[in-house]
């Protein structure tokens, strides 16, 4: 099965150094929160062109890939940070972290995606991976989603790709969850340091993540960011 964690935000200029605690402390959380996953300690970095290479899970090792990153030829500093990183580990697990962070872009979004592969009959613990992505990347808002979802979403709802959305986890940020109509259904979590999170559906109940999903629009926790974009949250 393929399953989606996402976190997305608008511009935020900040150095490797930092990035690199934050894709430190999020490879961290998922070798904590996946044990069954068999994460190694090595991850394989992929480049668009020329082959992959290996870098450790600690945050000198990301900060030179980071630094490797940024030097490439079609790095731009108002785009961001581009580091995309794989692991396999127990049979049938797989575990991909892609992420574009740093940049100062006005009109493409920052985001951090992981995508985890795994036996059919594995379940994951969907809000404690979308808090992580909460608390090591900040962002605007988030999901723990899968394709079906997303094509309910597209399909029933208008969604379009890039706009604020919500799966079966949603996160919100302080003034989008400041949006939130008093008699939503799903259960609410506030975030340390802000933001909450919404315990929305089941995997497999499209249509609760569907229905949800048009009530938090029309309220306008869902509202895209202005363009251009011109801060990293609402």
């Amino acid at each position: 099965m393929r399953r989606l964690v996402r976190g997305f935000w608008g511009p935020r200029e900040e150095p490797a150094e930092e990035l690199a605690g934050r894709w430190n402390g999020t490879l961290e959380q998922l070798t904590r929160l996946l044990p069954e996953a068999g994460l190694p300690g090595m991850w394989r970095v992929v480049r668009a062109s020329g082959p992959p290479s290996l870098v450790p899970a600690d945050g000198a090792s990301l900060l030179d890939a980071l630094s490797v990153a940024r030097a490439a030829d079609d790095w731009s500093e108002g785009t961001g940070i581009a580091l995309r990183l794989v692991a396999a580990g127990a049979p049938g697990w797989e575990v991909e972290v892609s992420g574009l962070a740093g940049g100062r872009s006005e009109f493409l979004l920052q985001s951090l995606v992981i995508v985890i592969r795994t036996p059919a009959a594995a379940e994951l613990p969907g809000s404690e991976l979308l808090a992580a992505v909460a608390e090591c990347w900040e962002p605007d808002f988030g999901d723990v989603t899968d394709d079906d979802v997303l094509d309910a979403l597209e399909d029933e709802a208008g969604y379009g790709v890039g706009e604020p959305s919500v799966g079966w986890f949603g996160y919100l940020s302080p003034a989008r969850g400041s949006l939130l109509p008093e008699d939503l259904a799903a259960p609410c979590k506030e975030m340390r340091g802000g933001g909450v999170l919404l315990d929305i559906a089941p995997q497999g109940d499209t249509d609760t993540v569907v229905q949800t999903y048009v009530r938090l629009r029309e309220a306008g926790a869902l509202q895209p960011l202005p363009r251009p974009m011109d801060r990293a949250t609402l």
